[in-house]
């Protein structure tokens, strides 16, 4: 025969016994196996061949696939922009492993492909996951501006002033983070619906304080204070002034942001 072809042969004695039937030891044999029959049941065992590609590839042992993985980052050629600091995965499940921080206004080349809330990136040749939202087509900004939409779900009673709503929508749409705004209560000019007091401090009050001074004009600002700091429309020329101790940390507005309007 040629090359390639493997022809049957008749069974030998030692690969398939069969002996004549014995009446009284019948009962105490074994069932006959051949050679031919363990090596088929050795397929059928848990680890073999069968079993294994009995088992589909769930869509991230797909995508992580080397061959995939390698493919994707070749055909990458779309750029986008980071909108913030993004955390940089090695996988898009449970057993990623973190490898740093992507700082914002970024770019970065993008595969197209998104799995479990995580985009597919490149760096430095490397194929890396971050959460899905921050990528941008357009160079985002990171000034705060006016404009934005307040989406984290906050408001402000009806029964406050236009600016007051005003600046409760510039400010949630920049700092997002923020959800707690204290404005009608029974003294004073919160009692008018003319003030607002923005629950944040540290670094980021700062921020905040600096940005509704800097858009005081459009937000109909009258004074700002924190941090036993104020400053006013009337004395813009001074700068952020000193302000008496009135003895603890919510009097001397080192929690929150006071803002007064016109």
């Amino acid at each position: 025969m040629g090359w390639g072809v493997r022809t049957a042969e008749v069974p030998s004695a030692d690969i398939t016994a069969i002996e004549a039937p014995d009446m009284d030891s019948a009962a105490r044999r074994e069932p006959v196996v051949s050679r031919n029959a363990r090596r088929a049941a050795q397929f059928q065992g848990p680890g073999s061949l069968r079993s294994m590609t009995a088992v589909p590839l769930s869509p991230v042992e797909k995508a992580m696939r080397q061959q995939a993985v390698e493919r994707a980052v070749r055909a990458a050629t779309d750029m986008r922009w980071t909108s913030a600091e993004l955390n940089i995965w090695t996988r898009p499940d449970e057993q990623a492993k973190q490898l740093g921080v992507l700082e914002a206004v970024v770019k970065v080349r993008v595969t197209g492909r998104e799995l479990l809330g995580r985009q597919e990136i490149v760096l430095d040749g490397n194929a890396r996951w971050v959460t899905t939202g921050y990528l941008s087509a357009e160079k985002p900004s990171l000034e705060p501006g006016l404009g934005g939409q307040c989406s984290n779900g906050t408001s402000v009673p009806s029964g406050v002033s236009p600016n007051i709503q005003a600046i409760h929508e510039a400010v949630c749409s920049n700092f997002p983070e923020i959800v707690a705004y204290g404005t009608l209560r029974s003294d004073g000019e919160h009692a008018q619906g003319i003030a607002v007091d923005i629950m944040v401090s540290g670094s980021r009050a700062w921020e905040v304080a600096e940005f509704v001074r800097r858009y005081s004009s459009e937000l109909g600002v009258n004074y700002v204070i924190h941090a036993r700091r104020i400053w006013s429309v009337q004395r813009s020329a001074e700068g952020w002034r000193s302000m008496a101790d009135r003895g603890s940390i919510t009097a001397n507005h080192y929690d929150h942001v006071h803002v007064t309007t016109y």
